[in-house]
């Protein structure tokens, strides 16, 4: 499946419109990728590498069988942002922001206002293993650096990933299980940078290599930086560490593949603002993880592709800082195993009286044991999930499609529950009853799709969706301290299941000088569940809570509410030059949430629109744009009015094709990228932490990439 993503935006704009189409070909040479594509979950991955040359970013490439919009990052887009993590890499796509409690460290992304258990994120089609789900202190063990490619999945295609991907998926793709081999035997990149705003200094390496049908893959990387600067001063205690690797090992034949790498990661990095700036608050995180896929071709048979994936990684992390007792030491660890494999059986072309029918049955399983240790807010749990999910695409006429999806879970959760006063205000000091208590619920979802191609090369779809989840751990069983979030959660061990009844519209166009993708959306939940500031202070135990001082008490609770908004994104090619144009390009997103009783849920996105101009010719790219987001003023109680903002964008960078015999490389991009040119102070309606913290002041970067 990852190698077919990837060749599916190579070849999407000769797929809409024709290789003949000399302007199709020529508009391949605009701005970014900004937009999108979706993955068939029926389609084949192929077994060959990558085009030596890829698509230059700014593309609107949206094949004939999508569903839904797939934001997406390309390698090259990375190379020129340098993100560290995987809320950096996509803060500024419409629909996306990041909870940004670390920036730089820690920013989880955040999917039309939704996080945490609604937002799977994973690896090569495996979830990352780590605990950024529990808290917006974690980071999440992958590093953007050595990505091939970030996609958000959204809509019908994410069934096939879990009841935990109801708001979307972030999916990291790259070659650490190898699925080619590279024409030469070999082929790599190097890339390296350095940030103004916090002395930032990074570089990545990746290499592939094989032959007589052994594949193999090598990758690195470090990034290092100082706390970062905001308008007026420093933001105290941001400084951040990380590095990591990976090796793989992958055999390729004619009928198929399957391969095996094992990575690490480890970092360290400090929480800026509030208790944790005080404390010196930092955490250490480290990982550990094994990762296998691969797929075989039978020569006959009702079955035509089986492909699967198989993961499991230990994760740790220790909460660094001073103590109550005034000595610092470790205050809180988090120990998290994982396990999940899946199983894909795409059946061979069906053609019957409607039309051609394509389809896939799948199995999923995934086992979780989360510990922790001494200020921590959760006690242990484990985690058990089994499902089995169906896709089945029907061609009715060349240009009509539908497509059906459907799965069913049974989910297991246990853990130790707490039995809270039911105003959450301790009665004569006593601490909350505790008992052994396990869950289950077996989450039941499905989604239907209509794609229909109209005249100008517009192309339209209406998908809907059911989508059951079941609460999670921290949901179900938190019951004290968080040091790092400066929060007191506790948990509902009777919470039920979240249901959400979703309807997307969308119109796209691809191809030409205009390029363009709007989207609308509305979701209904009930069972909403949500974490709500109760306004009472506590300090290390319940029996605080009312007096206490150092952190927020917040409780899971459940409520109906309603989502809706936008997305829209365009190009358009005003003037050519050379082999490229001159264009202007365009965005808006807006997400609003309300309860049913008529309050707003908290911590949502802002308005945000924006738009700039870009070149892209003969080797060079260049880009200014402003982002603009409006005050966040729909507030939830207890929350505070967000200002808005205006994020000013510029950058240049040039790439010279290289002869690798003479130089050793093939082509090497040098540039400078600038990010809040205007120094504005920018604060992030969407973090605990954004009455506490701005986030980084004017930056300038500087960037090297060389392939070879």
């Amino acid at each position: 499946m990852p190698s077919t993503l990837r060749l599916l935006s190579f070849t999407a704009l000769a797929a809409l419109g024709g290789t003949g189409s000399a302007h199709a070909q020529a508009a391949s040479t605009t701005l970014e990728e900004i937009s999108v594509t979706s993955p068939s979950p029926i389609l084949a991955p192929r077994l060959a590498p990558p085009p030596a040359t890829q698509v230059p970013a700014g593309v609107l490439a949206v094949p004939t069988d999508t569903f839904s919009p797939v934001a997406v990052v390309t390698r090259e887009q990375i190379d020129r942002d340098q993100p560290k993590t995987l809320g950096d890499a996509l803060f500024d796509r419409p629909g996306i922001s990041g909870t940004t409690y670390a920036p730089g460290a820690a920013s989880r992304p955040v999917i039309r206002g939704l996080d945490n258990a609604r937002v799977r994120i994973q690896e090569n089609g495996i979830a990352n293993g780590g605990v950024s789900d529990l808290g917006e202190d974690h980071t999440v063990p992958v590093n953007p650096l050595v990505a091939d490619r970030i996609e958000v999945i959204r809509g019908p295609a994410t069934l096939r990933y879990g009841s935990g991907a109801i708001g979307g998926v972030v999916s990291t793709e790259d070659n650490r299980v190898p699925t080619f081999i590279p024409a030469g035997g070999i082929r790599g990149q190097v890339t390296s940078g350095f940030s103004s705003v916090d002395n930032g200094r990074l570089g990545a390496a990746t290499v592939d290599a094989g032959g007589d049908g052994i594949a193999v893959h090598a990758d690195g990387f470090k990034t290092a930086a100082d706390s970062y600067a905001i308008p007026g001063g420093i933001q105290r205690n941001s400084y951040n560490e990380s590095q990591g690797g990976a090796v793989g090992i992958s055999a390729i034949g004619d009928r198929g593949f399957a391969g095996i790498s094992f990575s690490h990661y480890d970092a360290i990095y400090a929480i800026p603002g509030g208790v944790a700036e005080q404390d010196r608050t930092r955490l250490t995180p480290n990982q550990d993880r094994v990762l296998s896929k691969g797929e075989y071709r039978p020569l006959d048979g009702p079955i035509e592709v089986i492909r699967y994936w198989a993961g499991y990684s230990v994760y740790k992390h220790n909460e660094v800082g001073i103590g109550g007792d005034g000595i610092e030491g470790i205050q809180a660890t988090f120990k998290n195993r994982e396990a999940e494999a899946r199983l894909e059986f795409q059946h061979v072309p069906v053609f019957t009286e409607f039309g051609k029918l394509t389809g896939a049955l799948g199995f999923q399983s995934d086992r979780r044991v989360i510990n922790t240790a001494l200020e921590s807010f959760l006690p242990k749990t484990e985690s058990r999930a089994n499902a089995v999910y169906l896709f089945e695409e029907l061609e009715i006429r060349p240009g009509t499609r539908l497509q059906a999806a459907g799965r069913y879970e049974v989910d297991r959760v246990s853990g130790t529950a707490a039995q809270f006063p039911a105003n959450f205000t301790p009665v004569d000091g006593q601490e909350p009853f505790q008992y052994a208590r396990t869950r289950r619920f077996a989450p039941k979802s499905a989604s239907f799709g209509v794609l229909q191609d109209l005249p100008y090369d517009f192309v339209a779809s209406l998908t809907g969706s059911y989508v059951e989840r079941g609460p999670s751990g921290y949901e179900l069983f938190s019951q004290g301290p968080h040091d790092a979030t400066a929060t007191f959660e506790i948990g509902n061990p009777n919470l039920k299941r979240e249901r959400a009844r979703t309807v997307e519209m969308s119109i796209r166009r691809a191809v030409g000088p205009l390029r363009l993708e709007a989207t609308g959306y509305y979701t209904r939940y009930t069972g909403f569940i949500y974490r709500n500031y109760t306004g009472l202070l506590c300090d290390d135990d319940f029996a605080s809570c009312g007096v206490g001082t150092d952190n927020r008490q917040i409780v899971y609770q459940q409520q109906n509410a309603t989502f809706y908004g936008a997305e829209i994104i365009g190009q358009y090619d005003v003037v050519p030059v050379g082999d490229g144009f001159i264009g202007v390009e365009s965005q808006f997103d807006a997400v609003r949430a309300q309860f049913d009783d008529g309050t707003n849920v908290p911590r949502i996105p802002p308005y945000r629109v924006g738009g700039g101009l870009y070149l892209r010719a003969d080797g060079w790219f260049a880009r200014v744009n402003l982002l603009h987001a409006f005050a966040h003023t729909q507030i939830a109680p207890f929350e505070t009015v967000t200002p808005g903002y205006d994020d000013l964008r510029a950058e240049v960078s040039y790439t010279k094709s290289l002869d690798p015999k003479v130089y050793g490389a093939s082509s090497v991009t040098l540039g400078l990228q600038g990010r809040n040119l205007l120094n504005d102070d920018i604060r992030n309606s969407v973090s605990f932490k954004k009455d506490e913290i701005l986030l980084p002041g004017r930056n300038v970067r500087l960037f090297l990439t060389a392939r070879f």
